[in-house]
This record gives structure tokens, sequence and C-alpha cells, in this order.
């Protein structure tokens, strides 16, 4: 087996990405044996590399002899989205100043909506992400309005995929989510309904380039408001124009990177 891995044929970068991602669900340090075992290295393989990865400035000690993000890290990873999230920020926060809720900016990374940027609001809404956090597009109204205001392939690709169910009215149906994203695509904008945590609603409408979907804005509020989501639609509507505007000089591929604009054998 090359290198000591567990599966033959792993490059030296591959473990170390391995590696990397076992902290994408974790908001917590890690012991050296999970990062082993979630990587699916020997663990002294493991050992290995994240000293080289700690030494490098990618990871760091943490209490308890665990092993957690490192700063360096962190620092790379702001410039995900930054010319975009710097230019919108100003309209982000006016969207909270006017609807008084919890307001966001998304674009699709893979299969996924990554948030780019968020102003919490102070109801108590059950949360479900964070700024550079991820969540899959069909539970969400900002990946909703992805889905449906993107080029064709990318919700039939998606369509493909097993759904995961968050909540008991999570839609995992591809023909009913199909159904959904033609509604969407409709009427403008997308709602959604404790479908990715329970006590949690929102509406989305989505923020186009030159022609484009550039990406998606929205507001979650807590479900027993849900009945009042759309009289923040002309708000949502004017935020997204707003952002369009501000956005037009800057061509997509540069604004958004690699996320937008490339069409993958494969959606990750």
């Amino acid at each position: 087996m090359a290198g000591g891995s567990r599966q033959p044929g792993r490059s030296v970068t591959s473990k170390v990405l391995a590696i990397l991602s076992t902290f994408e669900q974790s908001r917590g340090s890690l012991s050296l044996t999970q990062i082993a075992e979630e990587a699916n290295l020997p663990l002294s393989t493991a050992h290995r590399l994240v000293g080289e990865l700690i030494d490098a400035g990618m990871l760091a000690n943490g209490p308890h002899g665990k092993i957690q993000l490192g700063l360096k890290l962190w620092s790379i990873a702001q410039n995900t989205g930054r010319q975009l999230r710097d230019t919108a920020r100003p309209y982000v926060q006016d969207m909270y100043s006017l609807t008084g809720h919890t307001s966001h900016l998304v674009i699709r990374a893979g299969a996924s909506s990554l948030y780019i940027d968020r102003v919490y609001g102070p109801q108590r809404v059950p949360r479900a992400s964070r700024v550079g956090g991820r969540l899959p597009l069909h539970a969400t109204a900002v990946g909703k309005v992805i889905l449906a205001f993107s080029e064709p392939w990318v919700a039939d690709a998606y369509l493909t995929r097993d759904l995961e169910a968050f909540t008991e009215r999570t839609k995992t149906n591809p023909q009913i989510l199909a159904a959904e994203l033609e509604t969407i695509r409709n009427h403008g904008y997308a709602t959604t309904f404790d479908e990715v945590r329970v006590g949690a609603s929102s509406i989305a409408v989505p923020v186009y380039h030159t022609g484009r979907l550039g990406c998606a804005i929205g507001i979650v509020v807590s479900s027993d408001m849900a009945n009042e989501l759309p009289r923040h639609l002309p708000v949502l509507y004017g935020t997204s124009k707003r952002i369009e505007e501000a956005t037009a000089h800057i061509p997509l591929e540069t604004l958004l990177g690699a996320f937008i604009g490339e069409k993958p054998t494969e959606m990750q």
C-alpha cells in the first residue's frame, strides 16, 4: 500500500485533504485517533501528516491533547468569495435592518449552499449553518433558489442524488422537488418551513449577474412567523437588484471563484 495508506494508490495530497475534511462537520477539536479513523488512514500516517500541518499553521494543538483548525487555514479561507462578500455586505446588513430577521448571502459550492455572509437577528431561531458553513441545496430556501435558477444541468444532476431528510418536512422525493423548483421559477422566490431545522422557516430570491445566476439572498424566521415571510419580498427583491448593480462590473468567475460557471463531470 502506497505510503502506508489503508487504500492503495492514495497520494499524499489526497491524505492531507482527507485530514482537513474531517473538520468540515466538526466545530470543535478532534483527537488524533478520530482524525485517523475519519480520514481512513493508519494512525502513524495521520500522526506524521498532522504534525506537518501543525508546523505549517493549517492545524493547531488544542486543549486536552486534541487537534483543531489553525489560524492560517482560517485566514486563507476568508478569501473564499471575499470580493462578493465585501461588495454585498452593506446590502445584506441593510436587508437585516429593514426586516429585523437573520439575513444571509449564499453561493453554490458543488452540491451545497456555501454561506458567504450572514447578519444574525435577535430572535431565537434554530441555527443550521454559519458563515463558511454548508448545507445541501434541497433543504433551504437559498439552496432551492440556486437549484431553480441555475443552468438546467445543475438541478438535473442534483435530483439524481440521494437526498437527505433533516426533518420530516424535508422534501427528498425527486419528482416532488422538481415540481417545487418549477413553481419557484414561476413565482421568483422560494420558501421552506421546518425543512432543515424544526422551528426555522426561510424565504429567498436569486441575485443575477449579467443575465446569469450569481448568488442567492434570504432571511430566516421562527416558524411561528412563517406566514409573514412574503411581506418581506419587496426588501429581498430590492436588495437583489442593488447587489446585481454593485457587482455588474466584476466578472462572475472572478467574483465567485471556481464555485459557479464550470460544469463538473460529477457533482461533489
